[in-house]
């Protein structure tokens, strides 16, 4: 590492460790020992110290990420490819799997599931459950927080409901899970924030890593890690039962495909 930094932004613990010709448990004792959690929140110091952006601005052959009103349609186009493309690998860096999979287990396991997301979240919660329809779990995405409230109050101990709010502040996202948390449900967030109201009602917070431009509100950019987010979501849910979910994924398939033109 010393010798080449950044083989750890490119690497897992078990890449890193086979090139290092160690074990992966030797990798996350050095890390703790240097005070990290895990080699993870290690990896994500690395890329910080690194600059990593730098290398990433070459890549997109950009003197900088910034969008700037004078800019030429090309360079605006290359400024937001390297935004989302930086979002997304900044959250996947710094995602907590343990939650991940503590969610994923729950909505694997729940008999009723309500998403909601206000304004732009919407649109996550509404690919979450599109996805979670594909396997056949009972996902309802509701976009009207009085709908939202009155299935969040009939929710119980075998249901779980996901909120989405970039900010982690959106008051009727934060009513939603109040209201299902007294039902009894599992309650499991999807945010931006660091630190926030979501955390006081939530069961699970999984976090996205964003940082905001000044032509550009978090609301793209957030909604694009938070898409990331939700693929990880529905795979560990899908690896819960793989024989049969995939095939409630092929079935789905062959019910539309005429639809496609592509039969």
């Amino acid at each position: 590492m010393l010798a080449d930094p950044r083989v750890v932004c490119e690497s897992t613990i078990t890449e890193l460790a086979g090139t290092s010709a160690s074990a992966a448990s030797t990798v996350a004792r050095f890390c703790q020992r240097l005070g990290f959690d895990g080699y993870r929140q290690f990896r994500a110091a690395v890329i910080a110290a690194l600059g990593y952006d730098d290398a990433r601005l070459g890549e997109f052959d950009l003197g900088e990420g910034e969008i700037d009103a004078g800019d030429a349609p090309e360079e605006i186009a290359a400024k937001i490819a390297f935004q989302e493309v930086r979002a997304i690998q900044a959250t996947m860096a710094a995602l907590d799997l343990d939650a991940t999979a503590r969610a994923a287990a729950a909505l694997g396991g729940a008999r009723r599931i309500v998403l909601y997301g206000a304004g732009s979240s919407s649109l996550t919660a509404q690919d979450l459950c599109q996805k979670l329809a594909r396997i056949g779990r009972p996902a309802v995405a509701e976009t009207d927080v009085h709908l939202a409230l009155s299935r969040a109050a009939l929710l119980d101990a075998d249901s779980v409901l996901v909120g989405v709010s970039s900010r982690g502040e959106t008051r009727e996202t934060l009513d939603v899970l109040r209201a299902a948390r007294r039902a009894g449900a599992t309650t499991v967030s999807i945010t931006n924030a660091t630190s926030s109201s979501l955390d006081d009602v939530s069961d699970v917070v999984l976090r996205s890593a964003v940082r905001e431009s000044r032509l550009r509100s978090g609301a793209t950019a957030s909604r694009i890690a938070h898409l990331a987010i939700v693929d990880v979501l529905f795979v560990l849910v899908l690896r819960l039962d793989f024989p049969q979910l995939s095939e409630s994924l092929r079935v789905t398939y062959d019910a539309v495909r005429s639809r496609r033109g592509d039969h």
